[in-house]
């Protein structure tokens, strides 16, 4: 098969939950000038409008939808949804997170605990056995879940001080490494029928953050700079398409190189 033929995602349907976002809107537009059909998932419907109308103001495809990922009967409909307009989806990203634990992090409530694990843990599930199922009974598939590389190495307090950012809240390292193993597993029930499951592992994004953090963690990452729009893409693009036929089960670190040294 051509090289071009391996990347391209004509004739594919792809759902991005959290694809309206700072890390799933770069992996929208990717999969979508890779000629997917694409979904953007989100809780927020203003969110998936904007980012729908910009991608379909480059002449793309791209449809919105709404999910509540804690919530299977949302997560079901939301899916009948897509199935309806387009087809079974070929590919899954879940790139969406909330993160409730913000006051007093390790002080923090229970109950915000608890709602963090509700929509990160049990929305990963759902999504995950709701389309991967779906995948299965068409015996192909692929699955893209975004992990953050505070699932492979526990935040660096010393880039926080003298900033207003705060540390790492306790749930966000449980979830997103928890989500790598879980691909793991997925990865292994699923390939019998064909339904690959990788995970990527970004490290941090740009987003205007303010000195001397940004300083400090550019000066921890080896290839010197913060993780852009287009850094997502490529790996994105590669995971969807029969150019990683042959990957299943991996965790991949987009991270400028932070988590080798």
């Amino acid at each position: 098969m051509h090289i071009n033929e391996l990347f391209s995602l004509k004739g594919k349907c792809a759902t991005i939950i959290g694809g309206a976002g700072k890390i799933g809107f770069p992996m929208s537009e990717a999969l979508a000038e890779a000629d997917a059909d694409v979904c953007i998932v989100s809780t927020n419907e203003k969110n998936y409008i904007e980012a729908t109308q910009k991608l379909q103001n480059q002449g793309l495809s791209a449809q919105g939808f709404q999910i509540d990922q804690s919530n299977e009967d949302s997560v079901k409909k939301c899916f009948n949804q897509i199935k309806n307009k387009f087809k079974i989806p070929d590919i899954l990203v879940n790139c969406g997170v909330e993160r409730p634990m913000k006051e007093r992090y390790f002080e923090d409530t229970v109950e915000n605990w608890d709602r963090s694990m509700a929509v990160n843990a049990r929305g990963l599930f759902l999504t995950c056995r709701v389309f991967g199922k779906a995948m299965q009974e068409q015996r192909s598939g692929s699955i893209i879940n975004v992990s953050s590389i505070y699932g492979l190495v526990a935040p660096d307090p010393n880039l926080y001080e003298g900033t207003d950012i705060h540390q790492t809240e306790p749930d966000y390292p449980y979830t997103k490494g928890g989500m790598q193993m879980f691909s793991k597993y997925l990865a292994s029930f699923f390939a019998k029928d064909n339904v690959r499951v990788n995970c990527i592992a970004p490290g941090g994004f740009f987003n205007n953050q303010p000195e001397p953090f940004l300083s400090r963690y550019i000066k921890k990452v080896p290839l010197g700079r913060m993780a852009y729009h287009d850094d997502l893409k490529g790996i994105t693009v590669f995971l969807a398409s029969d150019a990683s036929s042959y990957l299943t089960g991996a965790v991949i670190p987009l991270d400028g190189g932070l988590t080798i040294i």
